[in-house]
């Protein structure tokens, strides 16, 4: 076909689809068995074996690691999956006792960290948050290893408090990272563990590999539309972490007793409190009130703890009422960092009742069916302040 000098050449639709568009021939698609080596029993070629043979190879043509772990009856998290990842592999054992309501994280070692500092080492060490409701409360941290990118640790870190909600819904994020004393720490990679895969009384072992922080996308590249929900879900997740704060954990008994004819509340302990003074630390005291309270005459103070985020107070108060009085009550105690010349900062707070729900309500009903036994609860402090509590 001849084509004058500044004249266009036409193509039809045909043509252009099939220039365009047209995928070419199509080639066969590999099986997933083509990426993998196959065993073999004896000298017999790989070649010669056919598909029948190899989904009927027993367990001994698996790699020996796994093997090995299936022996030792450990699951596949236990092995190394990886030895070559780019951020490294960290070592770590999780037991949690059902009975004292703690979790117990053994951080053990990481191997093939990523180099952060000049020299092509790092300084790295771990730290722990249980999510949702991060926060400096429930941050638990590991030691400094130095000029390393293979450091042992073996640091036992304990969680006190967990309950069985606690372990249902939370998710535990172990964080590695680089310390730097001239700048800012440096985030070398995390990794996040769901609470409801351990067993109560069974210890599990990790060896896994750390994982990025997943980016947010840049509102450049959105969309206005996308933008606009970008937004919104910022907004709605700070305003559900807002809910949501974790302050702190307590331990409370209730107990009816018919023989003095009244309810006893016994403040045993706290543990992992918000730290609201700038050492670090708080000076905590615990207040409860039964409420309603017309007479303004139910409130009881616990003694206060110097310079302590893990108080122990062992003190019972007592409310005279009859127990078919206790369901139209609720008890409010509230945890507070005794300051002076100034006023008490509020640390958090936690309301048991027939209104309320989860852990509260369940040791609530169970003070009102089981008289004259003492019932022990943990229970998470929040950031929500009782409306009618104050800091006096």
């Amino acid at each position: 076909m001849t084509v004058r000098k500044g004249d266009k050449m036409t193509i039809s639709i045909q043509e252009h689809m099939a220039i365009n568009v047209c995928p070419g021939p199509i080639r066969p698609i590999k099986q997933i068995s083509d990426y993998f080596p196959r065993y073999s029993h004896g000298p017999t070629s790989e070649e010669g074996r056919s598909p029948t043979d190899q989904s009927d190879a027993s367990p001994s043509d698996a790699p020996s690691s796994v093997v090995r772990a299936t022996e030792e009856g450990q699951e596949p998290d236990s092995y190394d999956s990886d030895d070559s990842t780019a951020l490294g592999m960290l070592e770590f054992d999780l037991y949690y006792d059902q009975q004292n309501c703690t979790l117990q994280c053994n951080i053990l070692r990481a191997k093939g960290l990523k180099p952060m500092d000049f020299n092509g080492l790092a300084d790295p060490y771990v730290k722990l948050h249980l999510l949702p409701g991060a926060c400096k409360a429930n941050k638990l941290k590991t030691r400094t290893v130095r000029n390393t990118l293979n450091p042992a640790w073996n640091e036992s870190l304990t969680y006190c408090g967990i309950t069985e909600e606690d372990m249902a819904r939370k998710i535990l994020r172990i964080s590695v990272c680089d310390e730097d004393k001239l700048s800012h720490n440096e985030f070398i990679g995390e990794i996040r563990v769901p609470l409801r895969r351990l067993k109560p009384g069974q210890r599990k072992h990790f060896n896994i590999c750390l994982e990025r922080q997943i980016p947010l996308a840049s509102p450049s590249s959105m969309t206005a539309a996308l933008r606009g929900i970008s937004f919104y879900l910022k907004e709605l997740e700070r305003a559900q972490q807002w809910e949501m704060e974790e302050r702190g954990r307590i331990l409370l008994s209730l107990m009816y007793s018919s023989e003095r004819g009244g309810l006893l509340v016994g403040i045993i302990r706290c543990a992992h409190l918000a730290a609201m003074d700038v050492n670090g630390y708080s000076d905590p005291y615990v207040k409860t009130y039964l409420k309603p309270d017309i007479e303004k005459k139910s409130k009881h103070k616990t003694s206060v703890k110097k310079k302590t985020l893990n108080p122990e107070f062992n003190e019972e108060f007592f409310y005279e009422i009859e127990q078919k009085d206790l369901s139209q009550k609720c008890l409010e105690v509230t945890v507070w960092d005794y300051d002076i010349g100034k006023s008490n900062d509020f640390i958090g707070g936690v309301t048991l009742g027939t209104n309320t729900k989860g852990e509260c309500l369940k040791h609530w009903t169970e003070c009102m069916s089981y008289l004259n036994k003492k019932m022990e609860h943990w229970h998470t402090l929040t950031n929500e302040l009782p409306g009618s509590t104050f800091s006096d």
